[in-house]
Formats: structure tokens, C-alpha cells, sequence
């Protein structure tokens, strides 16, 4: 009997999923960005999305050796401008899925919260997208607490499910 797997693939395709049920709603609710938030050290839902898109782009850019983006130079003044953050992440991590990494590299990098850490790129990898949706799932309780209504279901399950 084989163990069930949920590979890097797959993970990325309910990252690209839910983000773009993101971005769908916040473009036709732009005024979301500006209610208060206190989730991830934040004061508004704009610092929220910076640092979800943050997170992934940095990360991604340690999983392929390049350059980290300064947190400070990640625009969230829009939802064009953040989403475009995390195009050009998921693009970078879509380029590491085909690249010949050795996934079980280590590598030391400096985090905002907790200073110096060493892991994986697999490590990595999975971090910047779970990150994502944890972050996402706080999102879906705070906007309907301000009357907001997603139409959608962020859990795992809705990504292979068909309605009988």
C-alpha cells in the first residue's frame, strides 16, 4: 500500500487558487485594504498582503539564490501592486519546480521576527506557500467580521471535489 502524497505541485495550485480568489474579491472590494488588522504585526489588511506577498517572493528568491527584495520595497498601496508581488514570486517558484535543485540543500538566511535560521529549500519552498494560505484563512475571518462575504471554501478539500 502506497502512502498518499501531496507534492510541490500541488501545494502551488491551491496557492495560485486561493490567491486568485484573493485578488478577484479585493479588486471588487478595494476598500478591504484599509480595515484594521492586527494579524502578522500589521495595522491595516494592505500591510497584511505585503507581507504574504513578501514572505513569497523572498523566500523564493532564497530557494533560487538571488538577491532578496528588501521588505520595505514591496508596494502594497494596491491590489494590482501586490498581486503583481506575487506573480513575480510564484513565477520564481515555478522556475525552481523545473530547475536541478538539490531540495535538500541548507541554506542560512536572516528572518524579519527571528533572526538567523538555517533549512531546507524544501523547507523553504512549502513555508512560502502554506505561509500564504494560513495567512489567507485569518483574512476570511476578519473581512467577514466587517461584513464581507468570500463565496468560496479555502480548505484543501474543495481542490478535488465535484458536487454529486
Amino acid at each position: 500500500m502506497s502512502e498518499p502524497v501531496l507534492t510541490a505541485q500541488e501545494v502551488l495550485k491551491w496557492n495560485e487558487t486561493t490567491s486568485d480568489l484573493w485578488r478577484k474579491f479585493l479588486t471588487e472590494n478595494p476598500g478591504i485594504l484599509a480595515l484594521t488588522c492586527d494579524i502578522a504585526s500589521t495595522t491595516t489588511v494592505a500591510q497584511l498582503l505585503q507581507h504574504i506577498v513578501a514572505v513569497e517572493l523572498r523566500y523564493a528568491e532564497r530557494i533560487a539564490h538571488i538577491p532578496e527584495t528588501p521588505y520595505d520595497q514591496v508596494p502594497y498601496d494596491s491590489v494590482e501592486t501586490l498581486y503583481a508581488t506575487h506573480d513575480r514570486a510564484i513565477e520564481i517558484l515555478k522556475r525552481a519546480l523545473t530547475a536541478n535543485h538539490d531540495w535538500s540543500e541548507t541554506i542560512e538566511f536572516q528572518t524579519r521576527s527571528y533572526g538567523a535560521m538555517r533549512t531546507t529549500l524544501k523547507t523553504i519552498y512549502f513555508h512560502a506557500l502554506m505561509h500564504s494560505i494560513r495567512h489567507y484563512a485569518q483574512l476570511g475571518t476578519l473581512v467577514r467580521q466587517h461584513g464581507y462575504k468570500p463565496t468560496w471554501l479555502g480548505d484543501y478539500l474543495m481542490m478535488g471535489v465535484q458536487r454529486t
